[in-house]
């Protein structure tokens, strides 16, 4: 097998005693696993594990060993069970540390609502040499430490730190995407959106809003490494808001 042709895996460990009790229905594993199949990544294994630091150490060692990258979903919040980040430290054996871009990014977020306390700060901690990962929607950041990836648990937020990841993994195919937009408000196409790609296997529709001339307005990029797939995925988008009697600008605005 030539080097272009290896398949590179990944291994998911899902984390939170609110899963295993179905208090919660996790959505992660669906997301994590289209996300990554658009990055040509195949998801190879998942584990469900509760908030107990040992269960999660031999679950991030386990998968970690059998595949080029491990994602952890869950567990780094503020409270006193987020145990991940001292749990994947344990992992490779490196301390917890503060880092200091987290924190200045916390302090920016929480400045109107009320400041860090003890408990946002536990959203600033990383294992020693990780690195952040962007979130957009709730201020406390992700974290990369070497093929580790350690996501939030909130779907949505989940969602943003994947998008923030795309295209950046060694291994996967090389990925293709063309770009519509107009003044288009994205709420009144959220469905079309999630339609479209659903129905459009190995394509994932990002969805960027904007407000510009004081009129809203959303570009949609559709990512795929299939060039066939890409441009029957990016028709139908186009087609669907023309149903929907929107004006769009292939190549976005």
């Amino acid at each position: 097998m030539s080097s272009s042709d290896r398949i590179y895996t990944a291994g998911l460990v899902v984390i939170g005693d609110e899963i295993l009790s179905g208090r919660t229905h996790d959505r992660n594993i669906a997301q994590v696993a289209s996300w990554l199949q658009v990055q040509g990544i195949r998801l190879d294994e998942v584990r469900v594990v509760p908030d107990v630091l040992e269960r999660i150490v031999e679950a991030v060692n386990a998968l970690r060993a059998r595949n080029d990258y491990l994602f952890t979903t869950g567990g780094i919040g503020p409270t006193h069970d987020d145990i991940t980040v001292d749990a994947v430290a344990n992992a490779l054996g490196v301390p917890v540390v503060i880092h200091p871009e987290a924190r200045a990014i916390l302090e920016r977020y929480y400045a109107d609502k009320g400041g860090v306390n003890e408990g946002r700060l536990r959203m600033a901690r990383t294992p020693e040499g990780g690195e952040l990962i962007p979130n957009i929607r709730s201020g406390a950041p992700g974290i990369k430490v070497g093929n580790i990836f350690l996501m939030a648990g909130v779907p949505h937020i989940c969602a943003g730190m994947l998008d923030a990841l795309t295209g950046t993994l060694e291994g996967g195919a090389p990925l293709l995407s063309e770009t519509v937009g107009g003044f288009i408000p994205e709420s009144e196409v959220s469905v079309l959106l999630r339609e479209v790609e659903a129905s459009h296997e190995n394509c994932q529709i990002g969805s960027y809003p904007f407000f510009r001339e004081g009129k809203v307005g959303a570009n949609f990029v559709v990512r795929s490494t299939d060039a066939g797939a890409l441009r029957a995925c990016v028709d139908a988008l186009c087609e669907g808001l023309r149903e929907l009697g929107f004006d769009f600008t292939p190549g976005g605005i």
